[in-house]
């Protein structure tokens, strides 16, 4: 697994609320493909409030780390989970069109690893919404 964070989300309880509490702050170019989920660009990373209601939301925080394909979400949930890793949810094809798995670490802090085909990762590890 390289070394970096390619998502934070936020669980919030009213995601209206809380998108707009961020434009107010000066966040600009929010994307927001469904009601559960709105993203921000944040410099080489990615900023995400995600309603506690929908998918996997819940109020708390996750990390992502993305990579560029379903073969190596597989292989950084398996080095995960030889690390010592508890697989949270096992790596499948996502309703969003991507592959994603996740796993908690020792502490239980939750990283999503996956792979977005709709978002440019470069060769650094940043991420770019499109």
């Amino acid at each position: 697994m390289k070394q970096r964070i390619s998502l934070v989300t936020l669980g919030v309880k009213d995601l209206a609320v809380a998108r707009a509490f961020y434009e107010a702050l000066g966040w600009s170019g929010a994307q927001q493909p469904d009601n559960e989920i709105v993203f921000f660009q944040a410099g080489g990373m990615v900023f995400g409030l995600w309603t506690s209601l929908g998918g996997h939301g819940a109020p708390g925080i996750e990390l992502a780390h993305n990579v560029g394909s379903p073969e190596e979400v597989d292989a950084v949930l398996a080095e995960a989970q030889r690390a010592g890793a508890t697989i949270k949810r096992p790596a499948a094809r996502a309703d969003w069109g991507g592959y994603s798995g996740a796993f908690a670490d020792p502490d239980g802090y939750v990283w999503e690893v996956a792979h977005n085909p709709d978002w440019t990762l470069s060769a650094d590890g940043s991420v770019r919404l499109r």
